[in-house]
């Protein structure tokens, strides 16, 4: 049963998708900042190429690229100069993240590209039936058809996240899987981007540049190896390009109160504006072509004295996990973060990770301490595992 249903057609995921926005390839980083700020709930943009009037997907971007790429050493001088460079300058080098898939690829087909290191897939939205004219039909055509250009078809994003939901959805055909721990199946990774919470935030950026293409995050530790946050590409791509210069003048511990909901605090907003005045960074927000209303006049009314006290801040060590009924709560100190224990089951994991819109989960022990994390991906290969063993 559970072949027959990974035989299902993509083309089952994408019901009632939005089509996804687009931006040429030939366009620079403040069209991309312009597109994306202006968008209505949508996070993300996607770039194509054209070449003999044949359009392809080459990138997936959102606010986070264009954070890291500001935090360069020579954009933080002149980040209006740097917003006239290509997209070229921002899009990710693996042009395999975002696979081209037919509605009429199996289920299967798109979980072995994910395993292969695909993020995100490109599908054509189907037109709606017709009357005499069967769905198969359809697919079929255009199956066989190439993508002459973006115009002249509408496309829509397919994600992990998608395929995990569409599993949830029918997990009792992969019974006893779904009841099994994520230690027993040994899909928890112990390979994690991890910064220390008094580090600069200047020196995760990285990291958070690695952990948006692999659609995780970076775990904010102590010295002793507890787990005190994250700072989570999501977040940050829900915040614009201001928070470029605090990631060029706080810490790690900082960064990730800064980015929190609800807007920066009053006191590290004058941190950032007192040390940018001692890096000779100052300007730079003045430069950016668009800024947000909040922390733009944060930042004008803020004390421009370079006298001004820095706030050390200390990691919560209260200890506890807070919970609610189970274990899975969410943790809430300097920032929120979704964590697991080693025991939890799969299908556990799988309603947290839906529940709150993340692509992975946190792994700590009782006692706070980290010892990985568990993704969609490494979820995918245990289905995929289980069904070569059927």
């Amino acid at each position: 049963m559970a072949v027959s249903f990974l035989a299902r057609d993509v083309s089952d995921l994408c019901l009632g998708k939005p089509p996804l926005r687009s931006l040429s390839a030939a366009a620079t980083v403040a069209d991309a900042l312009d597109a994306l700020k202006s968008s209505d709930g949508e996070i993300h943009v996607s770039v194509w190429s054209f070449e003999n009037e044949v359009g392809r997907c080459v990138g997936k971007l959102c606010m986070v690229d264009v954070i890291c790429y500001l935090c360069r050493e020579d954009n933080l001088l002149s980040p209006s100069k740097s917003l006239k460079e290509p997209l070229s300058s921002i899009l990710p080098k693996d042009h395999n993240l975002v696979v081209h898939l037919q509605p009429s690829s199996s289920l299967l087909e798109a979980i072995d590209l994910i395993l292969q290191g695909a993020q995100n897939f490109v599908v054509p939205i189907l037109p709606t039936k017709r009357s005499g004219v069967s769905r198969r039909k359809q697919q079929h055509q255009k199956a066989s058809s190439t993508i002459n250009s973006h115009s002249s078809c509408e496309f829509c994003w397919l994600t992990q996240e998608d395929v995990i939901r569409f599993l949830l959805g029918s997990i009792g055909v992969f019974t006893p899987l779904p009841a099994l721990s994520i230690d027993s199946l040994g899909i928890v990774s112990s390979d994690v981007l991890a910064i220390d919470y008094y580090s600069p935030a200047s020196s995760t950026v990285g990291a958070i540049s690695k952990s948006l293409a692999q659609q995780t995050s970076v775990a904010i530790v102590d010295s002793d190896g507890t787990f005190i946050g994250e700072i989570s590409p999501f977040t940050l791509a829900c915040c614009d390009e201001t928070v470029a210069a605090a990631m060029a003048t706080l810490s790690a511990g900082d960064l990730m109160a800064y980015i929190d909901c609800g807007g920066p605090p009053e006191d590290l907003v004058r941190v950032v504006k007192a040390r940018l005045k001692e890096k000779n960074l100052e300007k730079m927000l003045q430069e950016f072509t668009i800024l947000s209303s909040c922390e733009s006049s944060q930042l004008a009314s803020s004390s421009s004295s370079s006298d001004e006290e820095s706030t050390t801040r200390t990691p919560a060590r209260s200890g506890r996990l807070a919970r609610s009924s189970s274990y899975s709560a969410r943790m809430v100190r300097k920032a929120e973060a979704i964590v697991c224990h080693p025991k939890s089951s799969l299908v556990a994991v799988m309603i947290q990770a839906i529940a709150h819109r993340v692509n992975y989960l946190w792994v700590i022990e009782d006692d706070c301490s980290l010892v990985g994390i568990v993704t969609f991906s490494n979820m995918l290969k245990v289905f995929r595992e289980h069904l070569e063993t059927m």
